[in-house]
């Protein structure tokens, strides 16, 4: 806007200040009244003109583009203006209400507004205030502190800036450098300090009154972030913990903090590691402890010990390294600074298969050293040379028995031990069989096999028909002597002649321990398993079909004492991996334990394809039975009893009073004689032997042979009387059979003899070769279905020529057959949490007890 010759200006305030505007009179133009005090005559009147109106921004482009001009308001009001900016510019601007002004004024300042205001010629100043009906005039210096506030409150409101802090550090400290960013440009980015040189193309992208508004910026940045309050020239020295600030976020609002690109490109990575001594041998031990260290890498770059060290004893942090700027926080620096405690083998070893470590609590990625990194390779890998039927074997390997042997003697090379945990059936025992056969070749030592009594024999047997050659001995009975122990003898024990005799066992520098039937010491803290763990050899195998029937903790016993101290202390595997998995079925820690786990258990299903394909189909088929007359009544009233009981008890005798019940009914369930202790006359009473009956007429008379089992000796007794009654050949097996006795009852069974044999289920749920069976009948349900299934396969495994039919019978609408589905639905025994047998039901509140447990 180009300002006509005569033209005068004149400032009327307002509020909020940035509102006023400036009035231009006297041009001969304007569409705008404006009242004036002005001469007239002989005395100063109030006139009104026609004026034109410029709000603050535009006055001020307008004054400062007039430069000299003819009229002296114009001038005068330029310089107010010019003054008024820098005020602003050195961040003399301060609150006022919902608004800003100018201020607060220095010395200089004060003088400044009091020459300015004298200096405004008298139409300048020809405002009158309004309100008074005596004419009176605005004073100069409140109209030239109007136009001040006019321009702070202008430039605070709408004149923000994007303000850039560029740290750069040095070796003796850390600069930040004030910079701006370009509004129309937003990918320039200009240092404050090099504005005033910079080219009027340049300095266009930042707007009008640059300068003023970064002043402005940095003022209101400094409140909030009072480092900045230093800034001198547009640059700030920094204080390491100012630099700690923003690195973690904590610098100015508003304000955008550049770093040098290195690091963020590369942030430092720590890792967990171990040192092993140079001089180790190439095979671990597992139970030796290895020094901790931190490994850091910046990139693909490794730091050595050394830089490590430096990084750890750092004062600052931003450290230089190899040429580029580390950040090292705080957090890095603690850890770097600690010395956590020694880590062993076994640890390091589970580290390697996770990938972490956990250090004071948290999980840590881990670095493996090239030994175990080298032991991993060879434990996930095939031996390099194929595992071939060693000399001795009497007999054919199938093909993943093969494949089992050259598992057995891989980790038995690598002193790692491991658990075969095939099913049941498959043939574990020649699987070892062979392995011993192997290790005699290398003159290996002993094997002291271990296991429950009732298998002696058939380890016996099994030694004298695959390897003839192999002296055993049978390390049982009052006359047992380990005299004159060959290298390369098989030792048989029983897990009691290890209670007893532990001492004895103790003397035989073992090449090999293999415990049979392994999930006999799944308990940690029972006194077997506690023995078992004072034996010692290098190599040590744990054989069994279930691993697993009901805890983790089950597992963790078993390959703890098979490979010490993979799985960590048994409080530290509850926290890390049971109570997550069972409690809260975290798939990230049911990952890691899997990772752990796996190169130490060999797992194979009869249903797996190409294991045991003639093997012969399994039918499993769930009978539901009415309860008699008899059996309703005798079920309400003691359900009736119990639950009043219960609802009085706590704790455990709380507990001892839901498991009475639940004995009670399973047994008025399978026969009101077991409940009564009376048996008398059986028929006609139970719904499950009116089943049973209608079951074994069927079965007999085509000519098949029937497994029979119950958890209860007592049903077994009475289905023993009542089948003989009939005239039936039937035999029964319980814990008190000699083991003698009761391989003559296998043999007679196999042999076609007895039709029908009794078996209570713990007597005879392992161990048993039983493939003349092709019906399995199980009475009633013993609610873990690995136990279950640990039966039905003494009849359904390698050697079975005929399909096998299971049959379990079940008393509908009773607490077994709501059991049955819950365990239909909790089959798999990694995912359940069912607990010991029936104790998860002893937790059930009283309201699901009784649902659980009453009729229709």
């Amino acid at each position: 806007m180009e300002l006509a010759p005569g033209t005068q200006a004149l400032f009327v305030p307002s509020d909020p200040p940035r509102d006023g505007v400036l009035a231009l009179w006297g041009h001969g133009g304007g569409d705008t009244p404006i009242d004036l005090v002005l001469p007239k005559e002989q005395a100063y009147r109030r006139t009104q003109v026609a004026a034109s109106v410029l709000p603050v921004a535009e006055a001020v482009r307008v004054l400062l583009a007039a430069g000299e001009h003819e009229s002296a308001t114009i001038t005068a009001w330029a310089e107010v203006v010019v003054a008024g900016l820098n005020l602003v510019a050195r961040g003399r601007v301060e609150p006022d209400g919902a608004s800003w002004r100018a201020g607060p004024l220095e010395v200089d300042d004060a003088l400044r507004l009091t020459e300015l205001a004298g200096a405004l010629p008298p139409e300048a100043l020809a405002l009158p205030l309004s309100g008074l009906k005596r004419v009176r005039l605005h004073s100069p210096e409140s109209l030239v502190r109007a136009v001040w506030d006019a321009i702070a409150d202008l430039l605070a409101e709408n004149g923000s800036v994007r303000l850039v802090l560029r740290v750069e550090p040095a070796e003796d400290g850390s600069t930040g450098v004030v910079a701006v960013r370009g509004a129309s440009d937003p990918g320039l980015v200009l240092d404050v300090a090099e504005f005033a040189d910079a080219p009027e193309v340049v300095r266009s992208v930042f707007g009008e009154h640059v300068q003023v508004r970064v002043a402005l910026g940095l003022r209101r940045a400094a409140a909030a972030w009072p480092p900045l309050a230093r800034a001198a020239g547009g640059v700030v020295e920094l204080a390491d913990h100012e630099v700690v600030a923003l690195l973690r976020g904590g610098g100015p609002p508003g304000v955008e903090v550049l770093w040098p690109k290195e690091l963020f490109e590369g942030l430092p990575k720590i890792r967990a590691s171990v040192k092993v001594p140079s001089d180790s041998p190439p095979q671990l031990t597992l139970s030796r402890m290895l020094d901790f260290r931190w490994r850091v890498s910046i990139g693909d770059e490794e730091l050595t010990d050394a830089e490590v060290a430096a990084l750890a004893e750092a004062k600052r942090p931003l450290v230089r390294l190899r040429g580029r700027w580390v950040r090292a926080d705080s957090l890095l620096l603690a850890r770097l600074r600690a010395t956590p405690a020694p880590v062993s083998e076994a640890d390091a070893l589970a580290a390697a298969l996770t990938g972490s470590l956990e250090v004071d609590g948290e999980e840590v990625e881990f670095a493996a050293p090239s030994v175990i990194t080298t032991l991993l390779e060879r434990i996930r890998s095939t031996p390099d040379v194929e595992v071939v039927p060693p000399p001795g074997l009497h007999g054919t390997l199938r093909p993943y028995q093969l494949s089992g042997l050259g598992w057995l003697v891989k980790m038995a090379d690598l002193g790692v031990g491991g658990c075969l945990a095939d099913d049941m059936g498959l043939g574990k025992t020649i699987q070892l069989i062979a392995l011993h056969l192997h290790r005699r070749a290398r003159r290996a030592g002993p094997t002291l096999v271990l296991c429950p009594a009732s298998l002696l024999g058939n380890w016996e047997r099994e030694f004298a028909r695959f390897a003839p050659s192999v002296p055993v001995r049978r390390f049982h009975g009052g006359k047992r002597s380990l005299d004159e122990l060959a290298g390369d003898e098989v030792v048989l024990a029983t897990y009691g002649v290890l209670l007893r005799d532990r001492a004895a066992l103790a003397t035989v520098d073992w090449g090999l321990i293999a415990a049979d039937e392994a999930q006999q010491v799944k308990n940690a803290l029972s006194k077997t398993a506690r023995e078992l763990r004072r034996l010692s050899s290098p190599v040590r195998f744990a054989l069994t079909g279930t691993p697993m029937e009901n805890r983790l903790s089950e597992l963790w016993s078993i390959l703890d004492w098979t490979t010490p101290g993979l799985l960590g202390t048994a409080e530290r595997f509850r926290r890390r991996f049971a109570r997550p998995i069972e409690r809260h079925a975290d798939q990230a820690a049911t990952d890691r334990l899997a990772a752990v786990v796996r190169p130490f258990l060999l797992r194979r299903r009869k249903t797996d394809p190409d294991i045991a394909p003639e093997l012969p189909a399994k039918t499993e088929t769930d009978l539901f039975v009415p309860l008699t007359r008899e059996q309703v009544t005798l079920y309400e009233a003691v359900v009736r009893e119990n639950l009043a009981a219960i609802r009085d008890t706590t704790g455990i005798a709380r507990r001892a009073q839901v498991l009475k019940l639940l004995t009670e009914l399973k047994q008025i369930c399978n026969h009101p004689a077991q409940y009564l202790k009376e048996p008398g006359a059986l028929d006609g009473r139970s719904g499950k032997l009116a089943a049973f009956e209608e079951l074994l007429d069927v079965m007999l008379e085509a000519g098949e042979q029937v497994l029979v089992f119950s958890q209860y000796v007592a049903m077994c007794r009475l289905l023993e009387g009542w089948l003989r009654e009939r005239g039936l050949p039937v035999q029964l097996l319980s814990g008190s059979v000699p083991v003698g006795e009761r391989d003559r009852m296998v043999h007679r069974f196999q042999s076609g003899e007895v039709p029908v044999f009794l078996i209570s289920l713990k007597a005879g749920g392992v161990g048993l070769n039983l493939t003349r069976a092709t019906q399995v009948v199980h009475y009633d349900r013993w609610w873990n279905p690995a136990v279950e299934d640990q039966a039905t396969d003494r009849a359904h495994r390698i050697g079975q020529e005929r399909p096998v039919q299971v049959h379990r019978l079940i008393a509908e609408g009773t607490v077994e057959e709501r059991v049955a589905t819950m365990l239909a639905r909790k089959r798999s025994l990694a995912d359940s949490v069912i607990g010991h047998g029936e104790d998860w039901i002893t937790s059930l509140s009283d309201a699901d007890l009784a649902a659980l447990v009453q009729l229709p």
